[in-house]
Parts: C-alpha cells; structure tokens; sequence
C-alpha cells in the first residue's frame, strides 16, 4: 500500500490488522495508555521499555500504518483503534494525543475500553486514532511541526481511510500528559478555523506555571513562545466547547491543573488521589472514553 505524504512524494505505508485475536503479550501495542513516560523525566530507553509491556490489546479493531508527514519531514506511525465489530466505513474519529517520550502505539487498554463502552450501549461507536507527534508539545519547534500535521494532513489521511464522516475531520480530541497540553492547543486551533471540535479530554494534562520548568523540556525556544502556546495563559481562545480534565493530586501537574480548573470551568473537573502513572490514568479512561462518546 502506498501513501501520498505531499504532491510530490510518495512512501510505503506498511499496514498491520491487530483484533480479538492477538495473543496477548506478542504486540507492541500493548502497555501504557497513550504516555510511555510514567513519571516525568523518565529516559527515552525506559519509556521505550514501559511502553511495550503490559496487557494485551484486548478487543477491538487496532490497525498501523506507516505514512510520511510533510509537516514533520519523516516517517510516523498513524494507528486506528475501533471498536469490536463496528463497520468503519465513516467512523467518527477523535484524536488521542500521546504524552513525552510516548508514540502512537502505545494505545493500552483503549481498544478494550472503547469496545466495552460501545457494546454495552452508554455510547455509539466511534473511533481514536493516534499519530506519532514527537516530545514537542505538540507545537512548531524548529524544522518539526506536529499541529500543522494534526490540522492539514489527518483529515487528508482519514479520508483515504473513510473515516471522520462527510469531511474527515475529527470531532473531538484527547490527550494525556504533554498530549493533554496538546489536545487544548489542537481545539483553540480549530476555534481559530471556525471548526471547533465537539469537545475535548485532558487526562493529567502538562500544564506548568513556570517558564523555568518548562525550559527543562526544550520544546519551546523561549519563554514568549511558550506563553502564546500555553493553555493556561490562554483559556478565552477556548471558547465555549465542553472539556473535561482528569488529574490526581499526587500528580506533579496538580497545580497548573487546578488553575486550569479554576479559570476555564470545565464541564468534568476531576481531581481525586493518585500520580502521573498509569494506575491513575486506568482508572479514569473509562469516564473519558464516555465523555467522549456523548458528544458525538
């Protein structure tokens, strides 16, 4: 299968089928939801290490490919995870944004937990797909640009797919830890296109009061880029669609999230005993996937 990454380049797109049947413990899709990074700071060869361990996909549709990004100037991973016994032809898609040092594979229980969901008729079908978006906030940074890619080349990837209804464009997004900062910058972005998504989950979001902390993660070149970037500092552009935000108190992000609560209001406004780990986000992506799911 091939894939047309702009107008003049093509690249071999390598496609894997992972459904009920995977054997648990042979797929690299298997391990921590979305975020390889449990704990802030992790290197990348123990994120690398945490990501492919874990319980098996579970149920559900999880299919890989391999597409070129104009935007990014390589090779990404795009991943399409639906649910048990769903026709895709159509699909809604929302976006899940991975965290630091995470990538698209890493999808976890969401497959099960989608399938669940969608079996058990607290939501109609729809599907995540995940996409390779680098340790970069999901920003412009240097030669790498990962919004541009989410906002310019997923629709154009989803219609090759059939997925995303009429206009292949997702109707909402989510995210956690750096890809929950991620999913609040992609909805102001598509605000400012006058296409706002339906809503938006933040779990654990990466929402840091401090320019001296985030210079830590060399994502930004300077201090006012990250300020025209952050959510916190940047809550009216918002607007009025539903978010929810997810975030345990013992969580290093507690504090920008709490202000996060405080001056956006969020719809869901969870905060409630756990850390920036993979216990915590297990327990909460059910409520997300629901969420969700509503507001189709």
């Amino acid at each position: 299968m091939r894939e047309r990454g702009d107008a003049t380049r093509r690249r071999v797109s390598r496609r894997v089928l992972l459904g009920a049947s995977a054997a648990a413990g042979t797929t690299a899709l298997a391990g921590l939801v979305l975020t390889s990074a449990t704990r802030q700071g992790d290197p990348p060869a123990v994120a690398r290490r945490a990501a492919t361990t874990g319980p098996d996909a579970g149920r559900g549709q999880v299919v890989v490919d391999r597409v070129y990004s104009a935007a990014r100037r390589r090779d990404i991973d795009i991943v399409t995870v639906s649910p048990e016994n769903a026709a895709r032809a159509n699909l809604p898609v929302c976006l899940m944004l991975h965290g630091r040092f995470g990538n698209a594979r890493a999808v976890g229980t969401l497959p099960a937990l989608l399938s669940a969901a969608v079996a058990g008729g607290e939501i109609p079908p729809y599907a995540f797909v995940t996409v390779d978006g680098g340790n970069g906030y999901w920003h412009r940074n240097r030669d790498d640009d990962p919004m541009t890619m989410l906002l310019e080349e997923i629709p154009q990837w989803l219609a090759r797919r059939n997925l995303g209804g009429r206009r292949h464009q997702p109707f909402a997004v989510a995210g956690i830890s750096m890809g929950g900062f991620g999913a609040l910058l992609y909805a102001r972005r598509r605000r400012e296109r006058r296409d706002p998504v339906r809503a938006v989950a933040a779990v654990s979001p990466a929402l840091l009061l401090s320019w001296r902390e985030m210079r830590k993660r060399d994502a930004f070149p300077d201090a006012s880029d990250w300020a025209a970037s952050d959510p916190l500092r940047n809550v009216d552009k918002l607007g009025d669609v539903p978010v929810a935000v997810w975030c345990g108190t013992e969580d290093q992000f507690i504090h920008g999230t709490r202000r996060f609560i405080r001056d956006a209001k969020p719809v869901i406004a969870s905060t409630g005993p756990g850390g920036h780990n993979d216990d915590y986000y297990r327990r909460v992506l059910p409520e997300a996937v629901r969420f969700l799911g509503r507001h189709l």
